[in-house]
């Protein structure tokens, strides 16, 4: 369990799972974390926009497979109404399609269920500071599937004022090695990485993790 710091607030949380199953025993493991509080369990997408829309929430852990309104086009609505909600998959689908759908509507986490309690965790935590976490075998996927796509030649080159370092954790970024892995690699702190990427993606125009990604195959980095 991770210690909040003195005085933060609980993450508010929703679990979206069409299986009770799967739903409720999530909810009740993510509970006993001492930064985040499950504040509604949903077992379609509209029951996910009802609970967004009776806030407040930080964080969405998403299905995708759901009856009624799925968790591709929950998603999409929630970037739509809601854009304070950061969404994370969590699914056991990992096709390229299903990956693809879910990170185009605006989810800024996907992991698979083989993902255990402190990585769901740890998503939940990135996701509501801002930051992506992809499963390793969704990162594989992704590469796989960004480098049999041609990016259009304005879109390859990288503003001229990125620093050297910021080009060194883009090129991390694009082999889909996490903030953690990018810090003991460069020999600089988490904080430090993060405050790359933030300057990284602002000169460059880059929205999250997956166009990161891209730009970084593009530029011939990855």
């Amino acid at each position: 369990m991770s210690e909040p710091t003195q005085g933060a607030r609980r993450l508010r949380v929703i679990v979206a799972d069409d299986q009770a199953a799967v739903r409720e025993p999530l909810a009740a493991v993510l509970g006993l974390s001492d930064d985040i509080e499950v504040v509604a369990a949903a077992a379609d997408g509209t029951e996910v926009l009802a609970a967004a829309a009776a806030g407040p929430v930080d964080v969405v852990l998403m299905d995708l497979r759901m009856p009624v309104m799925d968790g591709t086009e929950a998603t999409r609505r929630l970037a739509e109404e809601h854009p304070e909600v950061a969404v994370v998959v969590l699914t056991t689908f990992a096709d390229d399609d299903s990956i693809l759908a879910a990170l185009s509507a605006g989810a800024r986490g996907y992991l698979t269920k083989n993902a255990g309690r402190q990585d769901i965790a740890r998503a939940i935590r990135a996701a509501a500071a801002g930051q992506s976490v992809l499963d390793r075998e969704v990162q594989d996927r992704l590469l796989a599937t960004v480098r049999t796509k041609p990016t259009p030649a304005a879109a390859q080159a990288l503003p001229a004022d990125i620093t050297p370092r910021e080009r060194e954790v883009l090129t991390l970024i694009g082999q889909g090695l996490p903030n953690r892995a990018i810090a003991q690699q460069l020999f600089i702190s988490e904080a430090t990485v993060k405050t790359h990427i933030n300057n990284l993606f602002a000169k460059a125009d880059i929205h999250d993790r997956a166009d990161a990604v891209r730009r970084a195959i593009a530029a011939g980095l990855a």
